[in-house]
């Protein structure tokens, strides 16, 4: 394939920011989405043209169905298409189950599970006419464990909601020769938690250690390759045997 495009949203830091720089070197064309991040954005963006891609940064509230819809057009009309979709928007806010308000409960479902599925519904025709494709969604280490999430629990539903939409989203477009596969990182130094925060966590991981962006973004590249062709419906743990 001459040109590849990909579709990042949160791809302003963070884990987002790692795969679009990766990317970038690999000389895809790379549109990064954010809500509110706007100096970050612009950052990665001119990050993404040095390292030889071609950058395209857009603000967007993917909670919204017709912006995510409207954003996946303004891609396809800049570049032509678009060969990956990466849903690495993942907003989160930690408060007792009891102490939650409808507002923060739906928040979470909103910024987390619902965006996939109006991405996904946006991407497929073009992915299914050219008979190729990859979409790649970010869930939780410990999603698939079905365990009690006092304190984060909606993002937790909406986390595993995101494992079977995926596998969905896989047997629906597997004919059409497009994948769809979830990371689940565990505990990331991706800028997101307080050092403090992570450095408590390390007695809890099986591995011992923190893990990077970089392990992150390994995981993905491997998904975009020739070589996961046949990988679909798969939920990739990025979590140093934590959550499993």
């Amino acid at each position: 394939m001459a040109e590849r495009v990909a579709l990042i949203t949160g791809g302003a830091k963070g884990i987002g920011r790692g795969i679009a720089l990766d990317l970038a070197a690999q000389h895809w064309s790379v549109a990064i989405c954010y809500r509110t991040s706007e100096t970050e954005a612009t950052a990665t963006a001119e990050a993404i043209t040095k390292l030889g891609g071609r950058a395209l940064s857009i603000r967007c509230d993917v909670s919204d169905p017709q912006a995510a819809k409207d954003l996946v057009a303004q891609v396809e009309q800049k570049w032509g298409r678009i060969d990956a979709l990466i849903n690495g928007a993942g907003p989160y806010h930690r408060v007792n189950l009891f102490d939650e308000t409808a507002a923060g409960w739906n928040e979470m479902f909103d910024g987390n599970l619902h965006p996939i599925f109006y991405l996904a519904q946006a991407v497929a025709p073009g992915m299914k006419s050219r008979k190729s494709g990859r979409i790649i969604n970010f869930s939780m280490a410990n999603a698939d464990q079905m365990i009690a999430q006092p304190d984060v629990t909606a993002h937790y539903i909406a986390k595993a909601g995101i494992l079977i939409l995926t596998r969905t989203l896989a047997k629906l477009l597997a004919p059409h020769g497009v994948t769809i596969n979830a990371i689940s990182p565990g505990f990331i130094d991706s800028g997101s938690a307080p050092p403090d925060e992570l450095a408590a966590m390390t007695k809890r991981i099986p591995a011992g250690y923190i893990g990077t962006v970089d392990d992150t973004v390994a995981a993905v590249r491997y998904l975009l390759s020739d070589e996961a062709r046949y990988v679909n419906g798969a939920n990739i743990q990025i979590s140093g045997g934590w959550g499993i």
